[in-house]
């Protein structure tokens, strides 16, 4: 797993807003530390050269929406 950035919050929509370290396409899939299918990346916005990620999360049991998580890619 290569890790792709850290969750900043949840949106008031109900997708998480994510700082991304490193280029990912929409449609990824994105797994939480334990390899869990975490969210699934809808857009990209802000900056080309660090851009963040508006991901719809799998499931509002799993935690990922809480601030400073990491977020992998399998």
């Amino acid at each position: 797993m290569q890790e792709v950035g850290d969750v900043l919050h949840k949106a008031k929509s109900g997708r998480l807003i994510i700082r991304l370290t490193r280029k990912i396409e929409p449609g990824s899939i994105l797994l939480d530390s334990k390899g869990r299918n975490a969210a699934k990346i809808i857009e990209l916005i802000g900056p080309v050269t660090r851009p963040y990620a508006s991901a719809a999360p799998a499931s509002d049991r799993a935690g990922i929406g809480k601030d400073g998580r990491k977020v992998f890619l399998g």
